[in-house]
């Protein structure tokens, strides 16, 4: 039996990335021309020219946030306008509002389920199996065709359950729908109908088992878990494989489905291959260099909900080399923080944007990052730069550029390039309060 889920995750790199160029051109025309909110935000663009990274890369940056947002004011206005229309409103507008204009479908056969994550944000189904392609992180795990599947993301509201199912249904797995909670009945379950792996978050699986423990109750054929949605350190996964269970994660968002998942290698997160991946410094759409850390920001080859330079708000970093398994795609380092660093500094909000902005004004300076120290009422800011120049007038410079973007006083420390840590912090808060 192959370790492979198929032969697109051993092929050349080079073959990869040139179907994802061929296919980003003919995403984004789709996008633009079924999905309102791309059809606004790529109004300038011809997608026929979107056929590199560099190209790709000029192209404006949708965060969770402005996702929310979009769909919070089309929902307001179609609600407005359902209301001045009275009984013989359309729900057609609703089918498209509801997602903020990004979705390309609409309510009816071809959606033929939406979830909703906190804020809310609504995410629709689409009805190709495996419609976030959650089977090959499963593949990877160990799952196979034959296997019952204990499920333990939630069915209710959010569609981590229904991504997981999908994933296994596609490989050919039994699901028994647990849920969460009902910590003992899951015991019983278990017990009882003797799964061959569990799905869910490592925290959950770890009170199952310590709860099989005092009910003396041996879980045997449990031997292999997909686990996601927490951090897995390695702590945790010794634990579980000190009692049998080969535990391995995966990466996804509700928006995106599978992002990146664990091998048996257990060195980083190997990329889904029907996502584009770029690494960019938080506040900015700018990529950064291979290894440094900076926000996961996809775009997807789904046709129903085309997201194009989507930014997850999390943090990574792109790792050398490739898989030991033979796994050909890129590995990133998995989750690593989050990329929303906004603060307040006396009353005034600071964004990693505006700390990019001030740096894009001086070409000498590589790296930049702001740090907030101070109590309450005595804020100080210190904007350390990585730069080969070290003269007074540079530095008065950026004193005078952070209080024209900011409005704020900063002092500013010159630093070598290579001294500011790799974690991804544009703004980093060192105060001793919160």
């Amino acid at each position: 039996m192959s370790m492979f889920y198929d032969t697109l995750e051993t092929r050349p790199p080079a073959e990869r990335e040139a179907a994802l160029m061929a296919a980003l051109p003919a995403q984004i025309a789709h996008a633009r021309k079924n999905a309102p909110a791309f059809a606004a935000l790529l109004a300038d663009i011809d997608p026929a020219t979107i056929t590199s990274r560099e190209a790709l890369a000029r192209l404006p940056v949708t965060r969770k946030h402005e996702l929310h947002a979009r769909q919070q004011a089309a929902r307001t206005a179609a609600g407005a306008g359902a209301g001045s229309a009275g009984n013989g409103a359309s729900t057609t507008a609703n089918a498209t509002d509801a997602f903020g204009g990004f979705a390309a479908v609409g309510f009816g056969a071809a959606m033929p389920r939406v979830f909703c994550s906190p804020g809310p944000i609504y995410e629709p189904e689409g009805t190709r199996p495996d419609y976030w392609r959650m089977a090959r992180a499963l593949y990877a795990a160990g799952f196979r065709s034959g296997d019952l599947a204990h499920n333990c993301f939630s069915y209710h509201f959010v569609p981590a359950g229904a991504m997981m199912e999908s994933g296994a249904h596609a490989l050919g797995c039994t699901v028994f729908p647990g849920g969460t909670g009902q910590t003992e009945q899951q015991v019983q379950a278990m017990a009882e109908l003797r799964p061959a792996g569990y799905i869910g978050t490592p925290s959950f699986l770890k009170l199952i088992l310590e709860r099989a423990t005092e009910l003396k109750q041996p879980l045997p054929s449990l031997t292999k878990a997909l686990l996601s949605a927490e951090a897995f350190p390695p702590s945790l996964r010794d634990w579980f494989a000190a009692r049998g269970i080969a535990g391995y994660q995966c990466y996804g968002t509700a928006d995106l489905g599978l992002i990146a998942y664990e091998t048996e290698a257990r060195e980083g997160l190997v990329l889904d291959e029907g996502v584009l991946v770029e690494i960019v410094r938080p506040g900015t759409g700018d990529p950064v260099p291979e290894g440094e850390v900076g926000e996961l920001v996809v775009t997807t080859l789904n046709p129903d909900y085309p997201l194009v330079r989507f930014g997850t708000g999390d943090l990574s970093a792109v790792m050398p080399g490739h898989c030991p398994t033979g796994r050909t795609n890129t590995r990133i380092k998995g989750w690593l923080g989050r990329a929303d660093q906004t603060t307040k500094v006396r009353g005034l909000f600071v964004h990693p944007g505006q700390v990019a902005a001030i740096a894009a004004r001086f070409p000498q300076v590589q790296r930049a990052r702001l740090v907030v120290s101070g109590e309450m009422a005595n804020d100080a800011m210190v904007l350390r730069v990585e730069t080969l120049e070290t003269s007074s007038g540079l530095a008065n410079r950026l004193q005078d550029s952070v209080r024209e973007v900011t409005k704020l006083r900063a002092e500013v420390e010159l630093v070598a390039p290579g001294t500011l840590p790799n974690d991804g912090l544009v703004i980093e808060d060192a105060r001793s309060y919160r």
